[in-house]
């Protein structure tokens, strides 16, 4: 029986901040243009992703603006889904892990696995902490990687290199939410027996010499250095309820929560479009393929974990075909990062920016083979040069002309000149070689052979030069027209999974009246045109970048902050932390409040009373160890892991802090996420930069109070 269906899962991002564009470039993005590509040579596709909803992630940002986890999973859920459909995103489903359906299946899974000697109890040692009074889950612990030395490490696995952490291995351990030092003390879990599907996990992987060079690497170092089992339950009270006796007060640990999704997932859309068991053609019939998009720090979930749980669950359910994992796209050289604020945020490119601008320069930036990085000057330069002055320049000059000399779709020529079969034969040979990469997940690849056809269309415009034609020869110019726009109707269609908004545009100007993601793929090599139609005035697919569009890119964001100096009245030790402060501030008109402020292992209390600083006055008060802060003061840390607090020099109390050009308007409240989106830098000169401007007081540069090193992040 033939390959027609096929399974794509995309890993689900944490309902935790914004979408920024490593998590696009990483899995959203490339995963769509494989399900289009599907859809038009044929296949039967199902994609299904959604917000991961529980574990520590979401509990830890509801604390940081003391509110609920669920207040927080329905806030991000919206905006993530809105967001999708945004940049095209194509998803049979995008649904949540905390829907009823979710919970069931995995409570059925946990319970299979449970019953047949693959999940036991086990006491062990866990992190707890004194100030806290509480066990810390792995999210709750930051430290050093043993392995890369990032000093930034989760407790479960290092974003850096990548490799997952038991969690005694992390140096200098410290709980996230009051910076103390845990201990050690025992308590009860339950763990997944992965170290029994070593054997068949090897003999699975023998077969998978096709994967990529990188995934097939990671996967069998793992499996060589033996399998660990891995603790399924964590000390928190957010997520789905561990389903036996004696495990009230536990959840079931994100990870395997989370990855269950995509067969929960296919369920939930089976019974969404009236056919409750449509998907078992997907996840039972051998035929049927399975492929993940992900990046390269959930490559272990999904080439071990994953074929684990569905090895112990049910044999006869599909294993993946293919993990196509993704590298790092950086900012910088430095990985993006939701918890530290590191991203350009989804929201606030869509604001500024075509979906299709944004789509093609993270595809041909995209990250397959090795980590790439976002720079602005080379997405003004891809978009401008290439997008608009090769691409989009070649389809507009031929719609344009088109449209002032025939006003519609001429006559197919009756003989072709040897141009024309060259013409011809670039399109089939390009078809061929974007239909191979695609095929095997080679996006960058593809649009490279997609562009290179559109220069070839540029050249046979100019070579054949019909504005000359026209004057002189008004059949052959009408030959040539036509040529042109068969190679228009080709572009349009290879271009369609990368960039499926103005592809549709484009089919609708050739006269088409479905959307072009309806028709075959092979429609890019059929010379059929729609003889006679009218043309519509042609008006161009994409726009010019500016640098001010660039600098502009979350000033939207900036205005809603209210900064303002501040002075220190009074310094005290926090009653329930060992390295915070309590600090009594004058922000002049605003009055006088409380901020807590973890300055305490970088300043003495007579080094920073009376000091001026900056302070985020209108930023949503959060309770912090048991007292409430009315704002956050700003300061710089460089990544030695100096900290230096902003200086907006000898200013009165409650002064505006601004950037010249960026209109303030600040709202009352402002969430801490949306004010993480904002990137301030220090300059050589310990200046505060953001997106190329100076932070002013009074006329005054801020800047820090002591030296740090440039580039370090206002926090």
């Amino acid at each position: 029986m033939a390959n027609d269906k096929i399974f794509i899962g995309v890993a689900w991002p944490y309902a935790n901040g914004s979408l920024h564009l490593g998590h696009i470039a990483g899995c959203y993005l490339p995963a769509d243009i494989f399900a289009r590509f599907n859809r038009m040579i044929g296949k039967r596709v199902l994609m299904v992703s959604g917000s991961d909803e529980h574990g520590t992630p979401i509990t830890v940002t509801a604390e940081k603006e003391n509110a609920t986890p669920q207040e927080i999973v329905d806030r991000y859920h919206k905006e993530h889904r809105e967001n999708m459909q945004q940049l095209g995103i194509s998803f049979d489903l995008f649904t949540r892990t905390t829907t009823e359906n979710h919970g069931k299946i995995v409570k059925d899974v946990f319970l299979t696995l449970y019953k047949k000697g693959y999940i036991y109890s086990r006491k062990i040692e866990a992190f707890y902490c004194e100030n806290c009074k509480r066990f810390l889950p792995d999210r709750y612990l930051e430290g050093t990687c043993p392995y890369c030395g990032n000093p930034n490490a989760r407790g479960d696995q290092c974003d850096e290199c990548g490799r997952l952490i038991d969690v005694k291995d992390l140096k200098n351990v410290r709980c996230r939410i009051c910076g103390g030092t845990p201990v050690l003390k025992k308590t009860t879990h339950l763990f997944f027996a992965l170290s029994k599907f070593e054997d068949r996990l090897k003999k699975w992987i023998s077969g998978k010499t096709f994967w990529r060079a990188s995934v097939l690497s990671f996967t069998r170092n793992w499996l060589e250095s033996g399998l660990i089992d891995r603790a399924i339950t964590r000390d928190i009270n957010w997520g789905v309820e561990v389903p036996i006796k004696g495990f009230e007060d536990k959840r079931i640990y994100v990870w395997f929560d989370a990855v269950i999704g995509y067969l929960s997932a296919s369920i939930e859309w089976s019974n969404k479009i009236g056919k409750p068991g449509e998907w078992e053609e997907w996840w039972r019939d051998k035929y049927a393929r399975h492929y993940y998009f992900l990046a390269k720090d959930n490559i272990p979930f999904h080439t071990i974990i994953w074929p684990s749980i569905l090895m112990g669950y049910d044999e006869k359910l599909n294993l993946p075909y293919d993990i196509p994992a993704n590298e790092y796209l950086r900012l910088e050289g430095k990985q993006f990062s939701k918890s530290r604020g590191l991203a350009i945020w989804v929201p606030d490119m869509l604001k500024k920016f075509d979906a299709d601008a944004i789509r093609y320069y993270l595809s041909i930036n995209m990250p397959e083979n090795k980590d790439t990085s976002w720079a602005w000057e080379d997405f003004i330069a891809k978009n401008n040069d290439e997008l608009v002055g090769i691409y989009g320049n070649f389809i507009h000059r031929v719609l344009t002309f088109t449209y002032k000399n025939f006003g519609k779709i001429p006559e197919r020529p009756e003989k072709l000149d040897d141009l024309d079969k060259e013409l011809l034969k670039k399109i089939k040979k390009t078809y061929n070689r974007v239909y191979d990469d695609l095929s095997k997940c080679s996006f960058k690849k593809a649009l490279k052979e997609i562009m290179g056809l559109a220069k070839f269309g540029n050249i046979y415009f100019d070579k054949k030069k019909p504005w000359e034609l026209i004057k002189s020869d008004k059949k052959t110019c009408s030959a040539t027209m036509y040529m042109c726009l068969v190679m228009v109707k080709s572009l349009a269609v290879l271009m369609t999974p990368f960039l499926p908004f103005s592809s549709n545009r484009v089919w609708s100007m050739l006269g088409y009246e479905k959307q072009v993601f309806e028709y075959s793929f092979n429609e890019a090599i059929d010379e059929k045109l729609n003889v006679g139609f009218e043309i519509p005035k042609p008006v161009p697919l994409f726009k010019k970048i500016e640098k001010e569009d660039v600098l502009k890119v979350d000033e939207n964001v900036f205005s809603k902050l209210d900064l303002r100096a501040a002075k220190i009245m009074d310094v005290k030790d926090h009653p329930h932390a060992d390295k915070l402060y309590l600090l009594r501030v004058d922000v002049g008109s605003l009055g006088r409040r409380i901020l807590v402020a973890g300055m305490k292992p970088y300043y003495k209390p007579d080094e920073i009373k009376g000091k001026n600083i900056i302070v985020v006055a209108n930023l949503k008060p959060a309770r912090i160890r048991g007292i409430e802060s009315n704002g956050m003061l700003l300061a710089a840390e460089d990544e030695n892991g100096v900290v230096s607090l902003l200086d907006p020099g000898d200013v009165k109390p409650g002064s505006d802090v601004y950037i010249d050009g960026v209109d303030k308007k600040p709202v009352k409240v402002i969430e801490f996420d949306e004010f993480k989106k904002i990137e301030m830098r220090v300059d050589e000169k310990q200046r505060v930069v953001y997106n190329g401007k100076f932070l002013l007081c009074e006329g005054n540069l801020v800047t820090t109070d002591k030296s740090v090193k440039p580039g370090a992040k206002v926090l």
